[in-house]
């Protein structure tokens, strides 16, 4: 299958394109900077991104929202175009933690959870929010990560959930492990589930 990433040089991002062409998969890399990766392409462009797509399978958003302390409403609008415009291509996207659930209550919403991050944890579920009211025909799925994700060992073993939160932890190799298991065999559709180790 072809495949374009988004946010392809971050983190999650470089661990999903890895991951892809282990199995060996057409991988299209995308950054914002020019020579990064195959194409540059900003996720706000939603009519560039849609052009891509089109000769694609999947596109994997793998882009945070801005972490400078600048206005996330740009990037929640980016979601929002894609949320309701018709789509050439199933859209996979990085989630966030903080809104899964643990007894019931989204993480953000606990008291002990990092003011740090409850900025960019408050815009994901926005996000998650907007594409739960998307139009029927479209074909999305959000993955969220437990809290603690990072660069680790490559165990092809994770553990999955719908809403709640299943773990603490899982390496950026095990996240990208599940997203190809869904791309290449889907599992969930219209729907975010979660994964940890």
């Amino acid at each position: 299958m072809k495949v374009l990433v988004l946010g392809a040089t971050g983190m999650v991002g470089s661990a999903i394109v890895t991951e892809g062409r282990r199995r060996g998969q057409t991988v299209v890399t995308s950054s914002t900077r020019p020579g990064a990766a195959d194409v540059v392409l900003d996720l706000l462009d939603t009519d560039a991104l849609a052009q891509l797509a089109a000769g694609s399978d999947a596109v994997v958003i793998s882009v945070p929202p801005p972490r400078d302390g600048s206005d996330h409403q740009p990037w929640i609008d980016a979601h929002r175009r894609l949320a309701e415009r018709p789509f050439p291509a199933r859209l996979a996207m990085v989630g966030g933690a903080g809104s899964s659930l643990v007894d019931g209550m989204p993480l953000l919403d606990s008291p002990d959870f990092p003011a740090i991050f409850r900025a960019e944890a408050t815009s994901a579920a926005t996000v998650l929010d907007l594409f739960r009211a998307a139009p029927e025909g479209a074909d999305w799925v959000i993955l969220s990560p437990p809290p603690q994700i990072g660069p680790g060992e490559r165990t092809g073993g994770y553990r999955t959930g719908a809403d709640d939160l299943v773990g603490p932890s899982i390496s950026t190799e095990d996240y990208a492990v599940a997203l190809w298991d869904e791309l290449e065999e889907p599992q969930h559709r219209r729907t975010r589930f979660t994964v940890a180790s």
